[in-house]
């Protein structure tokens, strides 16, 4: 029942975003809207940001369901983009808000665990700490994230698979090039 209630009180903050900015939404607002009480609010969420982080969190999940390898990341940052797509309004007005940290905190969190799935299945059998392949992770993670941030300053214009392709030029065969790079490093 908790995640029952967890997700009509997101539908009812989406639903509340398409009609006013997130500064300007109260508990009272979803709570009204969900036909709940505060005090049930406040026993799942602290406070309307922690249901804009945990909304965040759950789309991340969604959006990353089996695409952490090395042949599926490019579908899973087209997943990423989809997800942003499918909840523009709640991502625009989150973004926009006081809280665009924690769009960003969502971008990154996402990411990160998308690219080291890609750097675990890609180091295997070789001789790279787990520093560095955080290292490696944040260097792709940052630029995707950048990316990403200006689609949705540019009101998500671009054709995210455009974007993908593009990536992918950069990228293709570094992953592997890095992790080479540090386990070459650590026997030296």
């Amino acid at each position: 029942m908790s995640q029952v209630t967890k997700r009509a009180l997101e539908e009812s903050l989406k639903h509340l975003l398409l009609q006013k900015p997130l500064d300007k939404i109260t508990i009272t607002d979803i709570t009204d809207d969900c036909g709940i009480s505060r005090m049930t609010f406040y026993y799942h969420f602290q406070d309307i940001f922690d249901l804009v982080e945990w909304s965040c969190r759950e789309d991340a999940l969604k959006a990353l369901a089996g695409n952490k390898t090395y042949n599926t990341w490019q579908e899973g940052f087209l997943d990423i983009f989809d997800e942003v797509r499918k909840n523009k309004p709640f991502i625009v007005n989150v973004y926009n808000s006081v809280s665009s940290d924690q769009v960003e905190n969502y971008l990154y969190a996402v990411t990160f665990d998308l690219i080291m799935g890609v750097i675990t299945e890609q180091s295997k059998g070789m001789d790279v700490s787990d520093e560095d392949q955080k290292f490696i992770a944040d260097i792709y993670k940052y630029s995707f994230v950048g990316l990403m941030l200006d689609w949705i300053k540019h009101d998500m214009k671009e054709d995210p698979k455009q974007i993908i392709d593009r990536l992918d030029l950069v990228i293709h065969g570094n992953f592997k090039k890095a992790l080479e790079a540090f386990a070459r490093n650590r026997t030296d």
